[in-house]
Parts: structure tokens; sequence; C-alpha cells
């Protein structure tokens, strides 16, 4: 099995939750986060005041798969997130070494 891990723009969450359900993905973790890389953040002015803003928003999505559906997964990902533009965002694929299903106990891929 794997987790795979993606941080992607906010924007992009429905069109890329749409296109996951239709390759039959049937759940994900969604969260806020905040972040930067080499887009080194973005310049704001508040009351006209210039100010650095230095993270910035992105949703970090988590999806446990089993390893033969995981890299359509990650192309599906990667295909819907994709505006051309820096900061597009990350995907990383980690091996899961467990699951249970806490309703009931159920282990293994059974429980994805």
């Amino acid at each position: 099995m794997k987790m795979i891990v993606a941080i992607i723009k906010p924007f992009k969450l429905e069109e890329v939750r749409e296109a996951l359900a239709d390759i039959g993905v049937a759940g994900m973790t969604v969260c806020e986060a905040k972040g930067f890389g080499r887009q080194k953040g973005q310049t704001e002015i508040y009351r006209g005041a210039e100010y650095a803003v230095n993270m910035l928003p992105k949703v970090r999505l988590e999806i446990v798969a089993s390893d033969d559906i995981a890299p359509k997964i990650v192309e599906t990902i990667r295909e819907a997130a994709n505006t051309g533009s820096i900061g597009d965002g990350k995907i990383f694929v980690l091996e899961v070494g467990g699951v249970t299903r806490i309703r009931t106990g159920e282990t293994g891929e059974l429980a994805i």
C-alpha cells in the first residue's frame, strides 16, 4: 500500500477531487497548510504599508491506495493540479506498513 501526499494550490482542490472521483478514489483527507518554496513568498500592501508574505496558503491531500492504482492517482493529481506556474506543489509517495479500519477492525487493503 502507498500513501500519496500532495501539496497543491487551494483553488485547484475541487478540480483534483473531481478528477480523483472519476478514477474511483473513494476518500481522502484534506488539510489546510502553509508553506514556501521557489516562489519565495510575495509582497502585499496592507493599509499603505508593504510587507512580505513568506508562507503561502496550500492544501495537503492524503490518500492511501493499493500499489496498483497509486501511479494512476499520482498522474491524475499532477494533471488536475497543474497550472504551469511556479508553486503548483509536490506529490510524495510513501510506503504504508499497515492500516486498520476503526469501526470494523478490518486490516490491510480491506480497510482502505
